[in-house]
């Protein structure tokens, strides 16, 4: 890689892809933009860290591949949400009612690391509570060990910054993983019920933009999406939204008794003829571009993702970053909103380094440079 092409590659990680939006700026400016006319960069698996040179090597032993994919590591959540401008996060949780379950991982059984030498340093694994890592033997290092401290640092940083356009939180929650899989935990009712406590313990109900919230006096979440569409972002500043990245039998079983996802917190992908149609999880850009644009501009929220288990960035490709942006997904998750240097220059950002952007395909008042984010307080 020559000079010239790595100094190029470094403007456009600090540039961003360029993207002409048609509109007025003074009418995206004035706060006229409803949250489903705007699109910002997430993150995936926000809380991961790299497994250590030990761990690394046990894991590419068996399979290289895996190895590869999980070579990346995030910075603390708050720094992503201030620093880097993130407004889309992922965490992976995992069911641990009684606590313990993943104080001991076998990576470190296996290099005689008892105790995990400061994965745990105070204890908090072995207490019951909702756990976030990636896999519970070999892919453990976390920067937030569990769903309430996650929570907690989001809340400290959305009530110091409370303009922010909302923060949508994607949770997978997760029943495999591990070779020793019969002690995992299954979501079961109470252990879903579990989910939206823990939530509820953290932040206050008004902070939430929740499916009661946007459904309001109708009958079923779909038909106001497609009929009246989202709140504005004058409504909605310093919310946070979460979303389940689940589908099959975890999404079914948060849906039972609860049609249209009343009286939860959480919303679902489901058939976007369903009655809880809202928001979709389409993570393949590319094969997916048209389907993806005609659910924006039927209203929907779409979250899609630039990259995956390291390949892009690897090859420096911008391909599918590209199409992600273009298809008006509103939640574009990465695992690079800054360039691994190891790697090569490539990285997901607006131009300029906005944090939000009027949508390419729904977002018709912007126009490029307009940040919704830095709209003005008094909207």
């Amino acid at each position: 890689m020559n000079n010239v092409t790595v100094l190029r590659g470094l403007l456009m990680c600090f540039l961003g892809p360029l993207a002409m939006i048609p509109g007025s700026a003074q009418k995206a400016a004035d706060g006229e933009l409803r949250l489903n006319q705007i699109q910002v960069i997430g993150t995936h698996n926000s809380y991961h860290i790299e497994p250590a040179e030990g761990v690394m090597n046990l894991i590419r032993t068996f399979t290289p591949k895996t190895a590869d994919s999980i070579q990346y590591t995030h910075r603390p959540l708050e720094q992503q949400l201030g620093e880097l401008g993130v407004r889309q996060l992922e965490l992976d949780l995992y069911a641990d009612p009684e606590g313990g379950l993943f104080a001991e991982p076998v990576a470190n059984r296996m290099l005689r690391k008892q105790g995990g030498q400061g994965h745990d340093p105070t204890g908090v694994l072995k207490k019951p509570g909702i756990k976030i890592l990636h896999s519970p033997d070999f892919d453990f290092l976390t920067t937030a060990l569990t769903f309430v401290d996650a929570l907690k640092t989001i809340r400290r940083w959305s009530q110091a910054n409370s303009h922010h356009v909302p923060i949508m939180i994607l949770l997978e929650l997760k029943e495999t993983g591990s070779p020793l899989g019969g002690r995992l935990r299954k979501f079961d009712a109470a252990q879903l019920d579990g989910v939206d406590q823990e939530i509820l313990s953290v932040f206050q109900r008004k902070e939430i933009l929740a499916p009661d919230d946007v459904r309001g006096g109708a009958q079923t979440l779909r038909e106001v999406i497609v009929e009246k569409g989202w709140p504005s972002l004058r409504e909605v500043r310093g919310k946070v939204m979460f979303a389940l990245d689940n589908g099959s039998h975890l999404r079914n079983a948060y849906l039972k008794d609860h049609p249209s996802l009343r009286g939860r917190l959480i919303f679902v992908s489901v058939d976007e003829n369903d009655p809880a149609a809202a928001f979709f999880k389409l993570n393949d850009p590319v094969g997916g571009f048209d389907q993806i644009q005609r659910l924006v501009k039927a209203g929907f929220l779409v979250r899609t993702r630039a990259d995956s288990d390291t390949v892009q960035a690897r090859k420096n490709d911008p391909a599918k970053r590209e199409k992600a942006l273009a298809s008006g997904a509103q939640f574009v998750s990465t695992d690079y909103p800054e360039a691994n240097a190891a790697f090569s220059d490539y990285c997901v950002r607006f131009s300029g380094g906005i944090v939000a952007r009027p949508n390419p395909v729904s977002g018709e008042l912007g126009v490029e440079g307009i940040d919704p984010e830095k709209a003005p307080a008094q909207e």
